[in-house]
Formats: C-alpha cells, sequence, structure tokens
C-alpha cells in the first residue's frame, strides 16, 4: 500500500486590537488515511516537526501499520485466493483434500455427526434444528486476532477432534502467509502450544537390520520381492510407485524418474502430488540388478512393456511365462497380495506400505546425509517437513554417546 503525503504551508493573518496586523505560519501535512480513505490534515507549528510526522506516516503504512478498510479482504476470500494459487502446484486428488480442511476454517460448522456433516458439505443444507457454528469465514484480516484463532481451534477441536484442528491450523498458517504476501495486511501471530497436551504416536518403522533382512528375502523373492523392496530403496510414497512406468526407469543415468502417480481408481495423474515430488532418486546396484530381471517377465500391456508394477495376471511357475496382467494394481490389492504376505513369510513386524518411505528418509539421516539432499530425494519442499515429520530414531543412544566421546577427544 502507497501513500501520498504532502505539506503545505499556510500563513493566517489577523488584526489585533491595536489595529496591528499578525501573521501566524502553519505547516499542514496533508494525505488520504489508508484505513479509513478519508481526507486528514494536520496541523504544526514548525516546518520540520511536518516533516517528521510525514515521514512516520510513511513508514507506518511500509510497514502494514494501516489498512483501508474497505479493501481488506475476509478469511473466506483469502482461502479463495490460496486454494486457487494451490491449483496450479498440486494434483486435483490433493486440492480437493484441501478444499475439506478449509471448510472448517471457512464455517459455518454443523454440529452433527459425520455422516450429517458430509451431506450437509455435499448439499449445502443443514439437517432441520440442526446447530451451525460460525467459524473465520466472514472475519476481515484486519480483525483477526491471535485470541480469535485461538478461540476457532479451540471450538473446532472440542466438535471434530485434535487431528482435524491442528491440520486446520496449519493450512491457515499457509493462507495467511499467502494473504500478508499477496495484500500487504498483516496477519496476527499464529497462537503457540496448540494440541501440545496430545502425544502423537510415530508410525513404526524397521531398522536396517530388519530392512537388510527384508531386501535378502527380496531378491530370493522373484514374485513379490521387487514390489516389497522397491519402497525401502527409493523412499517412494506408495501412488508414486504404483504409477512409475518403464519410461521412467532410465538405466543409462542410472535414475529413477518419479514424474506421476496413480489415483486411487488405477488411472495414472501426469504430476506428483506436489512441485517438490518430481524428481530423481539413483539406483542402487541391488535395485537396477532386480529391475533388470524383473523387465524381463514383467507383465505387458499388449506386447510393450508399460507398468513397472502392474497387475500380475495369472502366474505360472518360475521361470514360466504369465498369463494376462499388466494393467494397473489398485494400492489395496497391493498390500493385501503382496506386502502382507512378504512380511508374514520372513517373520518380521508388519509396518504399512508408507513405512517404508519413512525408514528410506530417517536411515539417510541417521548415516548422516545432509537434510537438503533427504530432502530432494524424498520429494519435500521444505526441508523442515524431512525433519519434523519423517525422520525417526533409528540407532540406539550408544551411537550418540560415542560421537560425543568422538568430540570431546575421549573426555566424555
Amino acid at each position: 500500500m502507497d501513500i501520498q503525503v504532502n505539506i503545505t504551508k499556510r500563513v493566517r493573518k489577523r488584526r489585533l486590537s491595536n489595529g496591528a496586523v499578525a501573521e501566524q505560519t502553519r505547516y499542514v501535512v496533508n494525505y488520504r488515511c489508508p484505513k479509513t480513505g478519508q481526507r486528514k490534515q494536520e496541523f504544526f507549528e514548525r516546518q520540520k516537526e511536518a516533516q517528521d510526522r510525514r515521514s512516520a506516516l510513511i513508514i507506518d503504512v511500509s510497514k502494514g501499520a494501516y489498512v483501508n478498510e474497505r479493501t481488506v479482504p475476509t478469511v473466506g476470500q483469502v482461502i479463495d485466493h490460496w486454494i486457487a494459487d494451490r491449483e496450479r502446484h498440486v494434483k486435483a486428488n490433493t486440492l480437493t483434500g484441501y478444499k475439506v480442511v478449509v471448510a472448517h476454517i471457512r464455517g459455518p460448522f454443523l454440529v452433527g455427526t459425520p455422516k450429517q456433516r458430509a451431506e450437509f458439505t455435499a448439499s449445502g443444507k443443514p439437517p432441520k434444528d440442526a446447530t451451525l457454528l460460525p467459524m473465520l469465514g466472514a472475519v476481515k484480516l484486519s480483525e483477526l486476532t491471535t485470541a480469535g484463532i485461538r478461540s476457532w481451534h479451540r471450538l473446532l477441536t472440542e466438535h471434530s477432534g485434535a487431528y482435524t484442528a491442528n491440520r486446520a491450523k496449519s493450512h491457515l498458517k499457509a493462507i495467511l502467509a499467502l494473504a500478508e504476501e499477496d495484500f500487504g495486511v498483516r496477519a496476527p501471530s499464529m497462537p503457540t502450544n496448540l494440541g501440545r497436551g496430545r502425544v502423537k504416536v510415530k508410525k513404526a518403522i524397521l531398522i536396517p537390520d530388519q530392512i537388510a533382512k527384508a531386501l535378502e528375502a527380496a531378491v530370493q523373492d522373484h514374485e513379490r520381492g521387487v514390489y516389497c523392496a522397491f519402497p525401502f530403496l527409493v523412499g517412494t510414497r506408495p501412488s508414486e510407485q504404483l504409477g512409475l512406468l518403464w519410461d521412467d526407469v532410465d538405466f543409462a543415468a542410472n535414475v529413477i524418474r518419479i514424474r506421476r502417480v496413480q489415483e486411487r481408481d488405477g488411472n495414472l495423474s501426469d504430476m506428483t502430488k506436489t512441485e517438490a515430488g518430481t524428481r530423481e532418486v539413483p539406483m542402487t546396484k541391488m535395485l537396477r540388478a532386480m529391475l533388470l530381471e524383473w523387465r524381463a517377465r514383467c507383465p505387458r500391456k499388449g506386447k510393450e512393456l508399460y507398468r513397472v508394477f502392474p497387475g500380475p495376471g495369472r502366474l505360472q511357475e518360475w521361470p514360466g511365462p504369465r498369463i494376462g496382467g499388466g494393467g494397473p494394481l489398485l494400492y489395496q490389492n497391493f498390500r493385501k497380495r503382496y506386502w502382507v504376505p512378504f512380511f508374514k513369510a520372513i517373520g518380521l513386524p508388519y509396518v504399512t506400505p508408507h513405512s517404508a518411505r519413512h525408514s528410506f528418509i530417517s536411515t539417510m539421516q541417521a548415516q548422516g546425509i545432509e537434510v537438503g539432499l533427504v530432502a530432494r530425494l524424498a520429494g519435500h519442499a521444505n526441508a523442515t517437513v524431512t525433519l519434523g515429520h519423517y525422520t525417526q530414531a533409528v540407532r540406539g543412544g550408544e551411537v550418540a554417546v560415542d560421537a560425543l566421546e568422538r568430540a570431546y577427544g575421549g573426555a566424555a
């Protein structure tokens, strides 16, 4: 926001009772109030005082101390702005998820069962005698306060749970940051310590010794091995793995190119979850050998190689040919037919397919790989996501003590 401030000199003449004429000089600061849009004048006896006031006004406006109330957007309007911005950067399913979450910010919120809320979201018509709670959608950004955000979060936690409230708060933080940047309206500070009383249960992951056992078994398992070893060696999300095509496997450059995902219905989307998800991950020697062997046996689409991890068709005894197959392998079938039986057969504790991605990230961190590179290989735009949500301890405390002793030359 800009402000035009000028100083004029005004000389006023008055005739005194003795007949003499006296002059009074005043300096006038003229500007249009940034908050109300009305013209204002301020009078000063000295020119320097007027100049100082002009400088202070310009500095305050540049810092966002004033906003024009008539042009300040509401929280609902900046939500729409943020969604429109995200539309260019994320795939359709991710955007749909964002819209579901920000509805808890915009409001109104229906107090009722999850089914009633889903029907209200779909139709926009609340049940008879329903209670609707206003959220933040109608609040102007200039009127939004930290206390207001805290009250909204408390209300949402009470009626929808801590997980939903914390997700919505995370989205609100991003929405306000973009609004501050694009609209020049200072956003309030986000309240601290929200949701801290609840301990988040970390996803179970395999430690390196267990992963080594799984990989050793995968090399011997010609049907399920490469399906189960792949995410531990590349750090992919299940949707990225199942959407991988043979065109994305570059044996000459020795890299896996992640540039699409498979949707829940088996269709391919030619973009990743986020822009940062499009990446290249180098192949280990083990993975390269497994993929070269698998390429010779992989079910085709017609006569051509297409998907790296397709539906199997009807399996014949190794090394015989397959009958059919080559189409999409849905996630639930991947987990039921490949993932669960593989880990059950080798006697390792069950972990989810996505936990292999956690193990990939955590193990690289434990081996001293810098977080920036880990984030790039994992497809994270921000390394703080890598540190805050995915990295878990995969070594015992004695490793830290050994490192401390090395650092202190044995004195520790």
